[in-house]
C-alpha cells in the first residue's frame, strides 16, 4: 500500500468520477484506475462499485475512507514538520558542557536563539564523564568539552580553540609579582582543585605526575565558582584553563611554563549518526565564535 494509492482514492471517492480526479491528480485516467485496482487487489474487497462511467463506495470504500485520510492527513503533517525542522521553525537542541566552558556556551547560546528563536535549546552542565555517558546513551547532540586523554572510536572530535593553563590566586597574593611561574614552583602551594572527574583535574594529575611533583591539595571542589571563591579568599590557589575565567574579576593568573600548559577545547559527538540542521548550525556559530579575534584564550 502506498501512500499516492491512497490519494488517488480519496481524490476519487471526493469527486466520484475517475477522470475528473485523474485530471486533478495530474495522471492518466489509466494510471488512476490501474492504482486503486492494485489498492483494491492488496485490500482483498472492491473500493468502488463501476456503474458505466460512474463509480460509488461500496461498504468497504466507506469503511476504508476514514483509515485513508487519517494516513494521508499525518503523513502530510509529518512532512510538513519535518520540512519545519529543516527550516529551524522546531526542533530541541540538547548541549553537553563541562563546568570549565560554561562563558563558551553562554555567549553562543545567545547568538544561536537570536537567529533560531524557535528552537529549544537544552543545557546540561557535567563533568566530562558524566556527559561522556550521556552522549552514549544518546541523552545530547553533542558535548563542548576539553580534549580527552583516552579518544573514543565511537566518538568524533572537533577542536575549536587552544587556551593555555594558569595558576590563579587572589590579587594579595604573590602572584602579583610574577607574570609566569614554572610547573615545580606550584608543588608546595597550597591548592584548591576541581574534584576528581573533572577533566581539568585529570590533565593537571598527570602533568605532575609524569614530572614526578607532588601536589598540595587542601580542597576539592566540584563546582568551579566555588572553587574561584575559596580562592579570592587569598588562602589557596588553583589551576584552570585560562578560558574558564575570562569574565571573572577579583583574580590574578599567570601563565604555567616549563612546560607550557595547554588545553584543546573542543566539540564531541558520536560517529556515524544523522546530523540535524540545528546541530550543524550551531557548530558553525560556535565556530565562528571561538575563531574570532581572541574571545577565548
Amino acid at each position: 500500500m502506498e501512500l499516492r494509492q491512497l490519494k488517488y482514492f480519496l481524490r476519487a471517492k471526493e469527486l466520484l468520477n475517475f477522470t475528473a480526479a485523474a485530471s486533478e491528480l495530474h495522471i492518466s485516467q489509466s494510471t488512476l484506475s490501474q492504482q486503486v485496482k492494485q489498492l483494491e487487489i492488496e485490500l482483498g474487497t472492491p473500493l468502488f462499485e463501476r456503474i458505466g462511467k460512474r463509480i460509488k463506495l461500496t461498504e468497504a470504500g466507506e469503511l476504508f475512507h476514514d483509515y485513508a485520510l487519517q494516513s494521508v492527513t499525518s503523513a502530510n503533517n509529518g512532512f510538513q514538520m519535518l520540512k519545519d525542522l529543516n527550516n529551524m521553525e522546531t526542533g530541541e537542541l540538547k548541549i553537553g558542557v563541562t563546568f570549565a566552558l560554561r562563558q563558551v556556551i553562554a555567549t553562543t547560546v545567545k547568538q544561536f536563539l537570536a537567529l533560531y528563536p524557535k528552537i529549544l535549546v537544552h543545557i546540561v552542565y557535567g563533568t566530562s564523564e558524566e556527559l561522556l555517558q550521556k552522549l552514549d546513551n544518546f541523552e545530547l547532540d553533542f558535548i563542548l568539552s576539553f580534549e580527552e586523554f583516552e579518544k573514543n572510536n565511537s566518538h568524533q572530535y572537533q577542536p575549536l580553540f587552544d587556551s593555555p593553563m594558569v595558576l590563579i590566586g587572589s590579587p594579595e597574593s604573590d602572584l602579583k609579582k610574577v607574570n609566569k611561574i614554572r610547573v615545580k614552583d606550584i608543588e608546595n602551594l597550597p591548592l584548591a582543585l576541581p574534584a576528581k572527574g573533572f577533566s581539568t583535574r585529570k590533565y593537571i594529575d598527570d602533568v605532575f605526575k609524569k614530572k614526578n611533583l607532588n601536589l598540595n591539595i587542601s580542597i576539592e571542589v566540584n563546582d568551579i565558582p566555588m572553587l574561584l571563591d575559596l580562592v579570592k579568599s587569598g588562602k589557596y590557589y588553583t589551576i584552570l584553563a585560562k578560558t574558564t575565567i575570562q569574565d571573572y574579576d577579583s583574580i590574578i593568573a599567570v601563565p604555567i611554563i616549563q612546560p607550557a600548559l595547554m588545553r584543546k577545547g573542543m566539540i564531541i559527538s558520536v560517529k556515524d549518526i544523522y546530523e540535524k540542521r540545528a546541530v550543524s548550525e550551531f557548530y558553525k556559530i560556535i565556530d565562528q565564535y571561538t575563531n574570532s579575534p581572541s574571545p577565548v584564550s
